[in-house]
């Protein structure tokens, strides 16, 4: 069993750059797909990007591609969310997921996820 921690989340102005931080521990995350979703107040969790395990894949949602990038560092069990170009719109509690598996049908939905850590606020201000 893997615990996350998730950190890095912030107030930012519009146009500007966040950098999320996943800290995995119990497990190395070199065994996990890794996937950042978000939760806006009264919204279903929706995906945002993921990335198998030794960071040769990686999917994002139309909306965030070529803003986010999904990186992972195995050797210091830690998956980061680096966000440019902000929008309000990003405004969310992000939420660090892993799984042992990969499925090509639940890689993007949050349902695929069996680990899960605490979320970190994201606030993009106009």
């Amino acid at each position: 069993q893997v615990q996350l921690v998730e950190s890095g989340g912030g107030l930012v102005q519009a146009g500007g750059s966040l950098r999320l931080s996943c800290a995995a521990s119990g497990r190395t995350i070199s065994a996990y797909v890794m996937a950042w979703f978000r939760q806006a107040p009264g919204k279903e969790r929706e995906f945002v990007a993921a990335t198998t395990w030794s960071g040769t894949t990686t999917d994002y949602r139309d909306s965030v591609k070529g803003r986010f990038t999904i990186s992972r560092d195995n050797a210091k069990n830690t998956v980061y969310l680096q966000m440019n170009s902000l929008k309000p719109e990003d405004t969310a509690v992000f939420y660090c997921a892993a799984s042992e598996y990969y499925s090509a049908s639940y890689a993007n939905t949050a349902s695929g996820y069996d680990y899960w850590g605490q979320g970190t606020q994201v606030t993009v201000s106009s």
